[in-house]
């Protein structure tokens, strides 16, 4: 794997997949071939997150390339780093998270959040979820949150969901 070149191969295949999905393909298992998803498993993704990229934005036009380099970036440090490349065998039950509706402090979509980024972080996220959602992105537009800063957040915050709620009470009063 060359490190150096990883943003550069992650647009090669951003881009490959949102014009296969532009192009009527559907199922993230049919948009990359062997190499491609061993490449993808080596950094700490998915065929399923570019798969959710590509069909947001054929859909809805965001949250576009660089969101989700800067996402893919930090989750990809996290899983070389702290993981030491080797993928979690968990997958998280989104059907134990707080309801989309849940606020903590008058936030909305907080509570909501909070375990889905950590499960992004890990590598945890169920293929029925993605990080950086229509839901996502409203909550991070309203309080002026760039998706990649809230992962980096949630990584160095751990389990500790006081220092990230403090932190988007004080970045939605600035």
């Amino acid at each position: 794997m060359t490190h150096y070149a990883f943003a550069q191969t992650f647009r090669e295949l951003y881009e490959q997949a949102v014009a296969a999905y532009a192009g009527g393909s559907r199922g993230a298992e049919n948009f990359f071939d062997a190499r491609q998803t061993a490449w993808l498993a080596a950094n700490g993704l998915t065929a399923q997150h570019l798969y959710d990229y590509a069909e947001d934005h054929n859909n809805y036009g965001e949250p576009g390339y660089d969101h989700a380099l800067t996402i893919e970036t930090i989750r990809r440090d996290y899983f070389l780093n702290v993981q030491k490349g080797v993928a979690s065998t968990v997958v998280a039950d989104p059907d134990t998270w707080p309801a989309k509706t849940a606020e903590i402090d008058g936030i909305g979509w907080l509570p909501r959040i909070l375990p889905k980024v950590r499960a992004k972080l890990r590598g945890e996220l169920p293929a029925s979820m993605m990080y950086g959602c229509g839901g996502d992105r409203k909550f991070f537009k309203a309080h002026d949150i760039l998706p990649a800063e809230f992962l980096a957040l949630a990584w160095r915050a751990g389990d500790d969901d006081q220092v990230i709620i403090d932190w988007v009470k004080a970045r939605a009063r600035a």
